[in-house]
């Protein structure tokens, strides 16, 4: 359920030298698309607030446990495709369409900057357009993927984080999406959305949501050894990596922030985090959207 508190929107000219907080999203199953539930009335809400306080970012640069590869490699075609990256669902989820603008100058000048290798290459995957579509429903948000190098350290990608905040300016959305918690199989072992949440799953989604509110860094980049069932929760690591890149974003100054906490299917987390100065400020009272 979202346990948020207060929202504090800044006035417009405050708003836009504020720029955005980087965000970590739970996507859940591509499902979420059609029949969006609490999570994805949330992220719908969050959108509309983030339009009201900032505006429309420029861009958004979206990283994802979808979109993998040995080293980060920016995907700067000047157009996205929707990927259906799925296999075994309804019909009506693959006539479902996102195609969205690319941002090819700025995967031009970060490749510049950062030394990323660039491929005029495009498409969305789901972990990526249903967020996005929740949040931007017109497709109109230049978007640009940046692969997930999955056999980094989460140090190394933290820190890949911070140096694409420095790059990319007040005015670019960086987004991670993945899942605070990711075992398919206990969560494919389960039918029902609705089924009550397994002990573990609530232990290591609160152990994260504590080490967060502690700015516990040292904690976090070794959750593998020091979160309960870290193991069980994620069997790989892919879900959980866009966590870093965003929190690396926002900075360790600033505690993270959990906007929002829920689970599906048991043990598939839902939860939402914001990170960096502007973080607080999208958490909301209850109903608020």
């Amino acid at each position: 359920m979202n346990t948020p508190d207060t929202l504090r929107t800044p006035g417009v000219a405050q708003a836009a030298q504020a720029g955005f907080a980087p965000l970590f999203f739970s996507h859940g199953s591509p499902m979420i698309a059609l029949h969006p539930g609490e999570a994805g009335r949330f992220m719908q809400a969050l959108g509309r607030r983030l339009d009201r306080a900032r505006g429309r970012p420029d861009a958004v640069l979206a990283i994802s446990a979808h979109t993998t590869a040995r080293q980060p490699v920016l995907l700067g075609a000047a157009r996205h495709e929707t990927i259906h990256d799925f296999g075994g669902f309804p019909a009506p989820l693959y006539a479902l369409r996102y195609d969205a603008p690319g941002a090819p100058a700025l995967a031009q000048r970060l490749s510049e900057q950062l030394g990323l290798p660039l491929l005029d290459r495009g498409g969305l995957d789901h972990g990526i357009w249903t967020v996005l579509r929740a949040l931007y429903p017109d497709a109109d948000v230049p978007v640009l993927p940046l692969a997930l190098p999955v056999q980094a350290p989460t140090a190394d990608l933290f820190e890949l984080g911070r140096r694409l905040a420095q790059a990319v300016g007040p005015r670019v959305l960086v987004m991670g999406t993945g899942s605070i918690t990711h075992n398919l199989g206990l969560a494919l072992r389960e039918a029902r959305e609705d089924a009550p949440e397994l002990p573990e799953s609530a232990a290591f989604r609160r152990w994260f949501a504590e080490r967060s509110a502690a700015r516990d860094w040292a904690a976090l980049r070794d959750y593998r050894r020091q979160a309960p069932h870290a193991q069980l929760m994620h069997p790989t690591d892919e879900h959980l990596l866009p966590w870093y890149v965003a929190a690396g974003a926002g900075g360790e100054a600033f505690a993270p922030q959990r906007l929002y906490e829920g689970v599906t299917l048991g043990s598939l987390g839902m939860d939402l985090y914001a990170f960096g100065p502007q973080a607080d400020a999208l958490k909301a009272p209850p109903g608020l959207s």
